[in-house]
């Protein structure tokens, strides 16, 4: 029979993802609205979305954080077209964005030496193959293959290189060894829920050293600049963007920093997320008709879910559309490229209970296509 419960909220998008609870676009503080970003007023504002974000992270000493154009796509095209070529590059790829930096550093940047270790949707590539004497681009989460690195244990401590992590639906959601990685990126419209169009870029201290000594042998467009005159523009980490941002979307940020800090932090964030993924793992177990795509439980994605299903592709497509038609879920299909299937978010902006009764309206859909 189908269900008699909904979701309240039946936002499962991994992106742009699901609103915290309670927001209410009207409770953001709107009083930049109108104002240059150049102002004082202006750069306050952003100032205090690097400051409140270094601070929830609880990041390194010397560490800064920048608002960049273009979104986590726009933040890792800067870093590679800014700091790659220096050394050889090993560069990880296990699902669709790390395929992507292959291709932007293959065949893009052209750099020569470069090492490719890519692996199929499901499983992690041999991390123990890679050379921290050399840059490593990586990500943290396969956002469309729902497979994860486990720890940060198979990065080297006395490394050369500079290691180099997207962490976009990672960042708030997942334990991260900070003084491992030297570039992280993330986008607000994923783990805390926020709008699109608008980067964060973390840099460690090495990586500013990289930036200081070594200019690139390309052209480098105004948005990717991060120097002048061989020194870092430190404005950039201070809420001196280097293009307009939207005073708004910075308005619907900082709220969202606000109830991270309200639920206890990053700790608590992640915390909610790995409660939501306990709520499938124990659907997946209860029935033998679904999987997740990882293959190793210690790989798992407590944000980016996904499941494959013992049907035909058109079959699973059928219950993702009967799911959206019924107002249960939303976007909730696998990737493009990702075998068939169902990908859920399960971010702390996610409820537990509206993740057990998505379970029991995904049983219901099964049933109705596959009897």
């Amino acid at each position: 029979m189908q269900p008699q419960v909904k979701p309240a909220n039946p936002n499962f998008s991994s992106g742009p993802c699901s609103k915290r609870p309670g927001y209410d676009v009207s409770q953001l503080d709107l009083g930049t609205l109108g104002r240059s970003h150049r102002s004082s007023v202006g750069k306050k504002t952003l100032s205090l979305a690097c400051t409140e974000t270094a601070e929830l992270l609880g990041l390194p000493e010397g560490y800064r954080v920048g608002i960049v154009p273009g979104s986590d796509t726009g933040a890792m095209e800067m870093t590679m077209w800014s700091m790659l070529g220096a050394r050889g590059v090993d560069v990880l790829a296990w699902e669709s964005f790390g395929s992507g930096w292959i291709t932007d550093i293959v065949k893009q940047l052209k750099i020569d030496d470069v090492r490719v270790t890519e692996a199929a949707y499901g499983v992690l590539p041999d991390l123990s193959t890679v050379d921290f004497n050399r840059d490593v681009v990586f990500t943290w989460n396969g956002t469309t293959s729902g497979v994860k690195v486990p720890n940060g244990d198979w990065i080297a401590d006395d490394r050369e290189g500079l290691t180099i992590c997207d962490a976009t639906s990672a960042v708030f959601a997942m334990e991260m060894p900070w003084e491992k990685l030297d570039v992280i990126t993330f986008s607000w419209q994923k783990v805390l829920g926020g709008e699109g169009a608008h980067g964060m870029l973390i840099l460690s201290p090495r990586a500013v050293a990289r930036l200081e000594s070594y200019t690139p042998p390309w052209p480098m467009p105004k948005l990717f600049r991060m120097t002048k005159g061989g020194k870092l523009m430190e404005g950039i980490f201070r809420g001196e963007t280097i293009n307009t941002p939207s005073m708004l979307c910075v308005a619907d940020y900082l709220d969202g920093l606000a109830w991270v800090k309200s639920i206890g932090g990053a700790a608590g964030a992640i915390a909610k997320s790995k409660e939501n993924l306990a709520v499938i793992e124990g659907f997946v177990k209860e029935n033998d008709w679904v999987h997740f795509l990882a293959q190793e439980p210690a790989t798992l994605s407590n944000t980016s879910i996904c499941l494959t299903v013992d049907a035909e592709p058109a079959q699973v497509k059928a219950m993702v559309k009967l799911l959206d038609s019924e107002g249960v879920a939303y976007d909730i299909g696998a990737y493009r490229d990702a075998p068939a299937g169902i990908r859920i978010w399960g971010g702390a902006t996610v409820e537990v209970s509206d993740l057990k009764a998505l379970t029991e309206w995904i049983v219901w859909a099964y049933k109705t296509v596959t009897n």
